[in-house]
């Protein structure tokens, strides 16, 4: 809601008198609360610019395309819709109000529709003249600022903080492009010795060249017989675009042990990079040449269309590659669970995988490259849930409550490249006694941020300002968290195809399982209760 302004009246003699101003009566103000007659909805923007009009834009529930301008007469006690928009900013006095639509940014009465093709903002006509060298003096004092406010520990970790701008202010005259300044930023920022202190966006950029990006087919490749040979064709699920794999898609029927011949018409052979004939490929039609053998008898011409990144595939063809081998090496006793951060995709990957194997004695959870995000005791909640009881039924199992749980022994896999979030998870692990730590000792960046004002160029530095802190004083931080067995991932045995983290893990998941096994529950007999 907006506050409105105290009125300005003129008395007889001239003098400006402000009226009244308005008081809230607070007390019992939850009993005078008034349900409006708008149905259950996602709702953002909640405004008011007129007297009585409520104003609010309906969003889809998937958070996909334009939302919807919504205005609430008070008086009349109706709804009605407005325009298609993405949001608005209503001005001081709450009679205009500038919208935003895709790329279109117009102005309108506050609440209504524009007429076809007034007030929008000829934004492609807009120009703006800027003087990097005047700049860049104010960003890097800006950088400092935003750090002398919001570092969550005043003392600055125990620097000088106003020596620290005047010691590196003496590299400003000779910085040559953006980079040099945030280079500089980086130095100073670097006195106060935590984790999370990053420049976000790089504002405007001196010689940035344009970028063509690749194409992939999602494979591996061997040299045989002066040819490409496909080594390994990652399986994606090609109905989700995340997940797209070119070679196994409906007709393409390629197979390990191909050769890939040609390219677009271009004979390929081991002498050349192949990756030269899929520049700019991505998401365009690409004629492939493959066959069983290198001199193109029983080859065949196939379209594929390229992505531009195999992460998703590589990554997803690893944790189920983990997962196989954990549930041959056990038995399938024990789960295996990979949480590749604490953010959307952890929270994805967690119920992906833990919920299916619920019913499994132990488990072993992987948070390896964990990137961080959030908090991670939902996580540690899930874990620790105790057994309560089973249910019978007249037919089919029982079923145990509550149902996504394991009781038996858990492990957890961390490395150096797990940090944050991934700091968070291990250190509840532990503190909580769930279960054994693997690996090797984390990256120990526990000091959060939480957002800051941008630069005048459109780049931001962070301000690390959420720290943790126990009876034990500030820990983590710069500290990371340390195994219980530390196993180092020795390079050679990488490339060999082993995991000795995880083996170590499956090991002790046995051990432990062998040692201290879950209660197993037996149904007692059923009761007999006639007389």
């Amino acid at each position: 809601m907006r506050n409105r302004k105290a009125v300005i009246k003129k008395k007889k003699d001239d003098t400006p008198e402000k009226s009244p101003s308005l008081k809230i009566d607070l007390a019992g103000i939850q009993a005078r609360i008034v349900d409006l007659p708008i149905r259950a909805g996602n709702y953002s923007q909640l405004s008011m610019g007129k007297e009585d009009e409520l104003l609010y834009i309906v969003r889809n529930s998937d958070r996909r395309g334009s939302g919807k301008l919504h205005k609430y007469d008070l008086k009349k006690r109706k709804d009605n819709e407005v325009m298609e928009m993405d949001g608005f900013e209503i001005s001081a006095n709450g009679k205009k109000m500038l919208y935003f639509k895709g790329q279109t940014i117009g102005i309108t009465n506050t609440g209504e529709k524009p007429d076809a093709g007034k007030g929008v903002i000829r934004t492609s006509e807009l120009e703006v003249k800027i003087n990097p060298l005047a700049e860049w003096p104010q960003i890097f004092d800006e950088a400092w600022r935003i750090n002398r406010d919001y570092f969550y520990d005043p003392g600055m970790h125990g620097a000088d903080w106003p020596a620290m701008k005047v010691k590196y202010s003496q590299f400003l005259p000779d910085l040559a492009c953006r980079s040099d300044l945030n280079r500089l930023i980086q130095w100073m920022c670097s006195e106060v010795s935590v984790g999370h202190h990053r420049l976000q966006g790089r504002g405007e950029q001196l010689n940035n060249p344009l970028r063509v990006s690749g194409g992939l087919l999602g494979a591996d490749y061997t040299i045989s017989n002066n040819r490409y040979q496909f080594h390994k064709i990652y399986g994606g699920l090609n109905w989700n675009p995340n997940l797209r794999s070119p070679l196994t898609e409906p007709g393409i029927n390629a197979k390990e042990g191909d050769y890939l011949l040609a390219i677009n018409g271009n004979n390929v052979t081991a002498e050349i990079n192949l990756f030269q004939f899929f520049e700019n490929t991505s998401g365009k039609i690409v004629e492939l040449t493959i066959g069983p053998n290198p001199d193109y008898s029983g080859s065949r011409l196939v379209k594929v269309v390229p992505v531009s990144n195999e992460y998703s595939l590589r990554n997803r063809d690893w944790v189920e590659g983990n997962l196989k081998k954990v549930h041959e090496a056990t038995g399938g006793q024990v789960a295996y669970v990979y949480v590749p951060n604490t953010a959307g995709a952890g929270h994805e990957y967690f119920k992906r995988y833990f919920f299916p194997q619920a019913n499994k004695k132990a488990i072993i959870i992987d948070e390896r490259f964990n990137g961080g995000g959030s908090l991670a005791d939902y996580y540690i909640d899930i874990l620790m849930r105790p057994y309560q009881a089973h249910w019978n039924f007249r037919y089919g199992n029982d079923l145990k409550s509550p149902s996504a749980s394991i009781q038996g022994p858990k492990v957890m896999i961390i490395d150096e490249t797990a940090g944050s979030g991934g700091d968070y998870l291990p250190w509840m692990f532990r503190k909580f006694k769930v279960g054994t730590i693997i690996g090797k000792r984390t990256w120990g960046g526990l000091v959060g941020v939480l957002g800051f004002p941008e630069f005048i160029d459109g780049g931001s530095v962070t301000a690390p300002n959420l720290a943790i802190w126990t009876k034990d004083g500030f820990i983590v931080e710069n500290v990371g968290v340390a195994p219980d067995i530390e196993v180092e991932q020795l390079p050679a045995e990488v490339i060999k195809g082993n995991d000795p983290q995880l083996q170590k893990a499956i090991e002790i998941a046995l051990e432990q399982l062998k040692k201290n096994p879950p209660e197993e529950q037996v149904r007692p007999p059923y009761p007999i209760k006639a007389k």
